[in-house]
């Protein structure tokens, strides 16, 4: 491309050649653009330097959700597993958990926490992990087991299997605000770790999808509550459902609206609380 044909080029020609197709801009065509009295022309020259500012942007980004695992790469550790859940707030359905190993130049597109992204992002980041991971796993602890030794250990034990289920042995593990000490595998355990290690963000989106899918699924299974649009989640429309339909099958009977519509004496909140010296694993 030179600034001759350049200036010969129709302004739509201009926006699917830089725009459509991102075709690279070389000094002297953006010069030439810069200086086109032609308005459309002008439009696309700002368009294109509105891009290049986002791709920046995005650049800062994505660098500043590496900087754990920049450690790590810096001290020779290349197996990284990031770890997260979803579910432990729902009364209804398993808790998901999810372990993924990325390769090291993995720098997908809008990538974050799973709670900051619409349903269909998260579709497609999770298709792009999937894909591009040196390999992934997910873990669950069922209604059964979380009724039993309560949600916080729920948690822990569907991250546990989640870890297990990977084919490649991790040489170091990333958890959102937690540890597993029964996993002799070097870990940090990081508050708020799915909106600052793109590992752990990796791992809740394919957390979230994952029981996404499956709620869908047992929405089916168990109609009349919901749970496709809700997830199990404690909202106005499945109390409503619970008032009217009582407690199903999947509804965790330790949680104390699900209880309290089955007319029980509510759990002892201790049984819900992590172990006391869980306090320091963030």
């Amino acid at each position: 491309m030179t600034p001759d044909r350049l200036a010969r080029m129709s302004v739509a020609e201009l926006r699917i050649h830089f725009l459509g197709q991102d075709r690279p801009l070389t000094a002297e065509c953006e010069a030439a653009l810069a200086a086109d009295a032609r308005a459309g022309a002008r439009a696309v020259y700002d368009a294109i330097l509105k891009r290049r500012r986002e791709n920046r942007a995005e650049g800062q980004r994505l660098r500043h959700l590496l900087e754990w695992e920049s450690r790590l790469w810096a001290a020779g550790v290349t197996r990284i597993a990031g770890v997260d859940e979803a579910g432990v707030a729902p009364l209804a359905g398993p808790v998901v958990s999810a372990a993924v190993i990325l390769p090291r130049d993995f720098r997908p597109r809008g990538i974050d926490d799973s709670k900051q992204l619409d349903a269909a992002e998260r579709e497609r980041l999770a298709a792009e992990v999937k894909a591009a991971a040196v390999c992934w796993a997910v873990g669950m602890a069922s209604v059964e087991e979380i009724d039993t030794i309560n949600i916080y250990r729920a948690s822990l034990l569907s991250m546990r299997r989640a870890v297990q289920g990977l084919p490649v042995v991790p040489e170091h593990l990333l958890i959102d605000a937690r540890k597993l000490p029964e996993l002799k595998i070097p870990q940090d355990g990081i508050i708020h770790g799915d909106a600052l290690s793109l590992t752990i963000a990796a791992a809740s989106i394919l957390a979230k999808t994952t029981r996404d899918a499956l709620m869908a699924d047992l929405d089916r299974v168990h109609p009349g509550y919901g749970f496709a649009r809700h997830k199990g989640y404690p909202t106005a429309e499945h109390f409503r459902a619970l008032e009217s339909l009582g407690a199903c099958p999947i509804h965790r009977r330790s949680f104390a609206p699900v209880r309290q519509a089955l007319g029980l004496e509510p759990v002892q909140e201790e049984l819900f609380a992590p172990p006391k010296d869980a306090a320091g694993e963030g």
